[in-house]
């Protein structure tokens, strides 16, 4: 124990001497359900996202960035635990029952930096519970604001999924009722009002935005802009720049406190575009990949993930190894000189990557798995090939034939758009994939 623990401190101390002593502010961005291509920096040529950008421009861009999971709980549990979703009890999304909830044990990244002495804030969505001692404040975070289901109307702030209608706004755990103030202004100006009340001091901030996760309701400025797209693209784009607006604010609020090159700023998107009804049946893009929200083909989970520290990490680069959104916590504990509180993750540090396009990918393999059962839909990546079990694809399932919904593989060096199913062609890799997965199944 006392090794490890002088080996701890020798660690936390050459990261503290790389980076001046200090430890930098750290604010994590997560967006919610947006596509791989929907941002400029990603490739996209209608829309208009100056801010996410500029982080790129001031950081690292990653195009093998792999969410968690396709759908909104167990991605933000892989994000906030390190943990792959089912290992950390969030196989899908939580319901409002309160069952289900994100186990108390788990270790959360706003519990690592509070024991490290960092002021710690959820402002924006939460859905990983809804007991008290699984919301925010019973997870690590000194400061609570947002709501805690899947998602709201900005404006009256009820979560309108199924009747009867639930108002669903709180602060710490207390129920406020703001009517007619849009959701992400009130979300940008708690953002400020935290970063003023703790300049002095490291904060975390996780900004988990609702943008552009529906209802569409964009600003009217955008609208207009956007108003010779076709429907549902016009809609989805008006959001797609509210969203961009809002954490320019917050990035400028940095800036004008003189906070911006000692903060360490990480984006990502939760899961892919939504082609849901309520979404207008689709209006995101993912580029060349196949898929979108709540499948395991790549737009589902191979979306934006964007880390800039101007202070210490290159600015204005492309990494292109595998890395995965349980990184993040290894990454910044590392980058902080923080400890970790629990050493059994998935995640690595992606931090040799981030420094070197030359370093190797931390990851040999990669697992998702939506659910739990027989019929759970699930993929693991290995290298360059991919096997996905019990395929769904919402934004093309009819083009899937019987023999593709059981088994799907692909390379994705040679086929990133996961457009063949080469399984009859590579028997022998598919039970190679279908053995690791099976293995790794017993570890939770």
């Amino acid at each position: 124990m006392k090794k490890i623990m002088l080996f701890s401190l020798m660690v936390m101390v050459s990261v503290l001497a790389l980076y001046g002593g200090t430890q930098p502010n750290v604010i994590v961005i997560l967006a919610d359900d947006m596509g791989s291509a929907d941002a400029n920096c990603y490739g996209s040529k209608d829309l208009e996202t100056p801010s996410i950008d500029a982080l790129a421009q001031r950081g690292v861009r990653l195009t093998q960035f792999y969410a968690a999971s396709s759908v909104c709980s167990p991605s933000r549990a892989g994000l906030l635990t390190g943990r792959f979703p089912s290992r950390a009890g969030v196989p899908g999304n939580i319901p409002t029952t309160g069952l289900g909830d994100m186990p108390t044990q788990e270790v959360t990244m706003a519990e690592m930096f509070k024991a490290a002495g960092y002021a710690t804030a959820h402002i924006g969505k939460w859905h990983l519970g809804h007991n008290p001692e699984s919301q925010p404040n019973g997870q690590g975070f000194d400061y609570s604001f947002g709501h805690h289901c899947g998602c709201i109307d900005n404006y009256s702030h009820f979560f309108m999924w199924s009747g009867p209608n639930k108002h669903d706004l709180y602060r710490n755990g207390v129920e406020v009722h703001m009517p007619g103030q849009f959701f992400p202004d009130l979300m940008v100006d708690e953002a400020r009002q935290f970063i003023d009340k703790n300049k002095k001091t490291p904060f975390f901030i996780y900004f988990a935005i609702n943008l552009p996760h529906y209802p569409y309701q964009g600003d009217v400025k955008w609208l207009k802009r956007y108003e010779k797209l076709p429907y549902p693209r016009n809609l989805y784009a008006a959001f797609i720049s509210t969203m961009d607006e809002r954490l320019g604010r917050v990035l400028t609020h940095l800036e004008e406190r003189g906070l911006r090159d000692d903060t360490v700023i990480v984006f990502q998107s939760d899961n892919g575009f939504s082609s849901e009804e309520r979404a207008h049946g689709g209006g995101g893009s993912s580029g060349i990949y196949r898929g979108g929200k709540s499948s395991l083909f790549e737009g589902g989970i191979r979306l934006p993930g964007i880390i800039s520290f101007p202070a210490k990490i290159p600015s204005n680069v492309v990494r292109q190894q595998m890395v995965h959104s349980c990184d993040w916590m290894p990454t910044l504990a590392e980058l902080c000189g923080v400890k970790l509180l629990n050493t059994d993750i998935d995640g690595k540090s992606m931090l040799p990557v981030l420094l070197s396009a030359d370093a190797p990918s931390a990851h040999a393999t990669l697992h998702w798995m939506l659910g739990r059962g027989p019929q759970a839909q699930w993929a693991v990546r290995e290298g360059e090939w991919k096997l996905i079990g019990h395929v769904q694809d919402h934004v093309s399932g009819d083009k899937l034939s019987q023999a593709d919904k059981k088994l799907f593989l692909a390379n994705i060096k040679d086929d990133p758009s996961e457009t063949t199913n080469v399984a009859q062609q590579h028997p022998e890799k598919v039970q190679a994939l279908v053995k690791i997965h099976e293995a790794w199944t017993k570890k939770f």
